[in-house]
């Protein structure tokens, strides 16, 4: 039925009005990346997720469906998500999603066509109205930033449809924080084989089998479906978490209250986080898995990596911690040059490499990723697991979505990364989820000295 249907009230859309934007602001429209010299806009973000983890406090029984805003309602998988939101509504589940069209508008109105709880959160644009007509209640967002913790944090399961850039990004989010231990167990299911079992044969040969940066085990309980009973089947026992963890105060991605504590240690790292990122120029980020050990090619590419760089007045900037990022700074570092780790704390303990020149510590995963996700001068991936692809696709959806100022993205070792090429390749080609110019951010490398070509 059309949400202009006369059977039908169109429904409201509940988005909360978006503050006025000076129109000299144009490389800060609604929905950018957090600017880090803008130190004022702390205020805002913090303002952002006290509102949103208010708003989240009063839902139960979520299930968040993530997807292309793309695919058209003539699209099978439109019509699978249109289903899979009837079956969540009809059964009390609260339906939650980005808010936007595609897929996102496909699960909303399932669930309201089904009179059950739909909800959307939904990014602020200047120039556009992205809330779909079946949205129930939502509220809105100014940064990607402050969204994206609220929409992958509020799940008891979680349901990935075929997407760009951007549904990537928050797959690898939740997966990567599930690894970590940040977030609670959840189920995972990915809608279409035909999609999705390529990521899954690429992080097995590619993650698990040759850098042993994830297990076996870390996607031995996802679930790979065609069907939107399929999927239904394996979220409905999912429990009901609070939204809010007093319980645990270890858990650095519990819902906080507005009167919590940990919202001011939030501005606190946001504020020391800022600060730190200004005393730091012409860096090169570094990112890749930890599991590499010295001796190893990888070690050792990453290794002269870091020396070239620091050769070249560049400082170098990593995660801090062993494997791709310990080798990263070692060079720097015997090169003479600058070598900065940002690091996140686990369990309370520090993981720092021995060859930091300049580091900063976070309590928060959030708040760290977007400290080490600030813009360098280029960006360099070596073969990884959740994490480095987590943050690769976080910087090719600012990037793609014109969030960021263009700069290098590149992957080392083009026989590594080739599997994730032709799967990004065919994000434009068979499913029209990005633009074919949208591949075009990405870079490959087969040796450390070709990184200078792009940064020249």
């Amino acid at each position: 039925m059309s949400p202009k249907s006369k059977s039908k009230p169109e429904p409201e859309p509940a988005v909360a009005p978006a503050s006025p934007i000076p129109e000299h602001h144009h490389l800060e429209t609604a929905g950018a990346a957090v600017n880090y010299r803008d130190s004022w806009r702390i205020f805002r973000i913090i303002a952002e997720m006290v509102d949103g983890y208010q708003f989240l406090a009063d839902l139960t029984k979520e299930v968040i469906v993530l997807g292309s805003a793309r695919i058209p309602p003539n699209n099978k998988y439109y019509k699978i998500a249109e289903e899979l939101g009837r079956l969540l509504g009809k059964h009390g589940f609260t339906t939650v999603t980005g808010g936007g069209p595609g897929i996102m508008e496909a699960a909303n109105k399932g669930a309201f066509e089904a009179g059950g709880e739909s909800v959307g959160l939904n990014i602020q644009l200047p120039f556009e109205q992205r809330i779909n007509p079946y949205v129930k209640k939502a509220t809105a967002f100014y940064y990607f930033f402050t969204r994206k913790v609220m929409l992958t944090s509020p799940g008891n399961a979680f349901v990935f449809f075929p997407g760009g850039f951007g549904t990537f990004d928050e797959f690898f989010e939740v997966v990567d924080y599930m690894e970590l231990g940040f977030m609670e167990k959840a189920p995972i299911v990915l809608v279409g084989k035909e999609f999705w079992q390529p990521v899954v044969n690429f992080l097995r040969k590619k993650s698990i089998d040759e850098v042993h940066a994830i297990t076996e085990a870390h996607i031995a309980n996802w679930h790979i479906v065609d069907t939107a009973e399929e999927a239904y089947e394996l979220v409905k026992d999912a429990p009901d978490h609070p939204n809010s963890y007093h319980d645990d105060p270890k858990n650095p991605l519990y819902q906080a209250g507005s009167a919590d504590w940990r919202v001011f240690r939030i501005m606190a790292e946001l504020v020391d986080g800022f600060e730190f990122l200004t005393n730091i120029q012409n860096d090169v980020t570094v990112l890749g898995t930890k599991s590499v050990t010295p001796g190893s090619p990888y070690y050792q590419a990453a290794y002269e990596l870091g020396k070239i760089l620091a050769k070249n007045q560049h400082a170098v900037l990593t995660g801090g911690g062993p494997g791709i990022m310990e080798a990263a700074n070692k060079g720097a570092f015997e090169g003479n040059g600058k070598s900065v780790g940002i690091n996140v704390n686990f369990a309370g303990k520090e993981r720092i490499n021995n060859y930091i020149t300049n580091s900063i510590s976070f309590f928060f995963p959030f708040v760290r990723k977007l400290i080490i996700t600030a813009p360098s001068e280029a960006f360099v991936f070596f073969p990884g697991g959740f994490g480095t692809l987590h943050q690769l696709f976080e910087l090719l959806t600012l990037q793609e979505t014109k969030k960021m100022e263009p700069f290098p993205i590149m992957l080392y070792d083009k026989p590594f990364w080739q599997p994730l090429l032709d799967i990004v390749h065919n994000l434009y080609a068979e499913f029209k989820t990005i633009s074919h110019m949208d591949e075009l951010f990405i870079k490959t490398i087969n040796k450390p000295e070709e990184v200078m070509v792009y940064l020249k």
